[in-house]
C-alpha cells in the first residue's frame, strides 16, 4: 500500500513538474483579414489518394473551401507543388481557377516548401504578418511550413479540416507537436468565421452564406432559418 502511494506521489509531482516547465499555453490571437497570406501547400491530386484520416468527400470539400476563403476575403495566395509531373500529380483546376493571380510555386525537390528560397520570396512578397495554411500531408507539408514559418516570426494559423494525413494518428502527432510550438491549429469554421468576425461586415452575411451552404450544409440552413424567422419579425 504504502509503495502505491508513493509511487502514485511521484508520478503527480513529475506531471506537475512537466505541467510548470511548459509554462502557459499559446496565447489566443485572433485573424487579422488586412494582414494575413493564404498558403495552399501540396493539395495534389496524387497525394489526395494517401489521405486516410478524412473521407475523400470531406477532404475534397474542406481543400476548396480552404481555397475559396482567400477568393472572398482578397487575402494574397500563394500555391505551392512538388513534383507534378510524377506520383504527387497535379494542383486541382478547381483551385486554379479560384487563384488566376496567385503566385505558384512548382518546386523540384524540396520536402519542406520553406526550404524553397522561391517560396520564401513569394511568402514575404505578400508583406504579411500572419498566414494561414493547409497541406497534404498534415505530418509533412503542413507540419514543416508551419513549423518553419512560426520560427521565422510569422503567426501561424494551421487549417486542420483541409490537410489530410496517412493516419489520424499521424495527424494527432503533428497537431500536437504544432500546438507545443505556438502554431495555431484550427478548424475550417473557426478559420472562416474569425476572418468575417461580423455578420454585417464585408465579406459578412451576403458572402458566407454562400459559402457555408457549399461547405456547410447544416450551418447554412440554420442562417436560412434565421433569417427568415428575421423577415418574418420584421413584417409584424
Amino acid at each position: 500500500m504504502k509503495k502505491g502511494f508513493v509511487f502514485l506521489l511521484t508520478l503527480f509531482l513529475s506531471l506537475l513538474s512537466m505541467s510548470i516547465a511548459a509554462g502557459p499555453g499559446t496565447p489566443w490571437t485572433r485573424i487579422d483579414k488586412n494582414d494575413v497570406a493564404l498558403l495552399i501547400i501540396d493539395h495534389q491530386l496524387g497525394l489526395f489518394t494517401i489521405v486516410n484520416d478524412q473521407t475523400p468527400v470531406q477532404l475534397w470539400s474542406n481543400v476548396l473551401a480552404h481555397a475559396e476563403l482567400g477568393k472572398i476575403f482578397g487575402l494574397p495566395t500563394v500555391i505551392t507543388s512538388s513534383a507534378e509531373t510524377g506520383p504527387n500529380g497535379p494542383i486541382p483546376e478547381e483551385i486554379l481557377e479560384l487563384h488566376p493571380n496567385a503566385t505558384i510555386v512548382r518546386r523540384s525537390g524540396e520536402v519542406n516548401a520553406w526550404d524553397s528560397e522561391e517560396f520564401r520570396e513569394a511568402v514575404k512578397a505578400t508583406g504579411k504578418k500572419q498566414v494561414i495554411l493547409a497541406g497534404i500531408t498534415t505530418d509533412v507539408c503542413t507540419a514543416f511550413a508551419a513549423l518553419s514559418l512560426n520560427a521565422e516570426g510569422y503567426t501561424v494559423f494551421a487549417n486542420a479540416d483541409a490537410s489530410g494525413a496517412l493516419s489520424k494518428f499521424n495527424a494527432d502527432l503533428a497537431n500536437e507537436q504544432m500546438r507545443a510550438a505556438g502554431v495555431h491549429v484550427l478548424s475550417l469554421f473557426t478559420i472562416a468565421s474569425d476572418l468575417m468576425r461580423d455578420w454585417r461586415a464585408t465579406p459578412g452575411g451576403a458572402e458566407m452564406l454562400q459559402f457555408y451552404s457549399k461547405y456547410f450544409p447544416s450551418y447554412g440552413n440554420l442562417a436560412r432559418v434565421h433569417a427568415a424567422a428575421a423577415a418574418g419579425n420584421a413584417r409584424v
